[in-house]
């Protein structure tokens, strides 16, 4: 059981930590995009303002990797932008392997647990044999209570893996969308950030 809750309070400080840190307002800030092309137009991008903008979000890092990269023309912008967001995207799924790996281990240890279980009952029938219904009763507690265990922390656990995925692929979607606007703003092929 011990293992069990031990994977509960890591599952639920994991899904705290991820609402708290997979933000849309703290990963994508709405008219980033707009602000920093603000700057490029009316020539007050410094570098001090661009270590502001890459330490602003994941977002404003990659807009910086691109604004670095500008003046060696659009492939090499879109590149440093690509690995960027590279970083970035593994910044977004820190800990999310761990929560995948608690909804897959928390049944087996219930499992575990059950087998335990089981094996005290055959232990107390080989001894005792099947009159003492307070002794086996022990041992069948013991296995249903793990498995119900593991399997209440192990649904939640997948749901919150699964919906973290997806936020995680929503915001590599918007961070992609920003970045190419920035990209089409600067070389011309846009008129304005929307």
């Amino acid at each position: 059981m011990w293992p069990i809750v031990l994977c509960s309070v890591l599952a639920l400080i994991i899904c705290i930590e991820r609402f708290w840190t997979l933000r849309r307002s703290k990963i994508t800030p709405k008219h980033l995009v707009a602000q920093v092309w603000t700057w490029v137009k009316n020539n007050q991008l410094d570098k001090k303002k661009l270590k502001s903008l890459k330490e602003s979000s994941p977002l404003g890092e990659i807009l910086a990797a691109g604004i670095v990269n500008h003046s060696y023309g659009r492939e090499t912008m879109k590149e440093a932008i690509r690995d960027a967001g590279r970083q970035a995207v593994v910044g977004l799924e820190r800990f999310l392997n761990t929560l995948g790996t608690i909804s897959v281990i928390t049944p087996l240890l219930g499992l575990l647990g059950t087998v335990i279980g089981m094996i005290k009952v055959f232990t107390v029938i080989t001894h005792q044999g099947v009159g003492d219904a307070n002794a086996l009763a022990g041992g069948i507690s013991e296995a249903l209570l793990t498995t119900a265990a593991g399997l209440t922390v192990a649904i939640p656990a997948l749901i919150f893996h699964r919906y973290f995925e997806r936020k995680v692929d929503e915001l590599v979607v918007i961070m992609e969308e920003e970045a190419l606007k920035m990209v089409e703003v600067l070389h011309g092929e846009r008129d304005t950030v929307a």
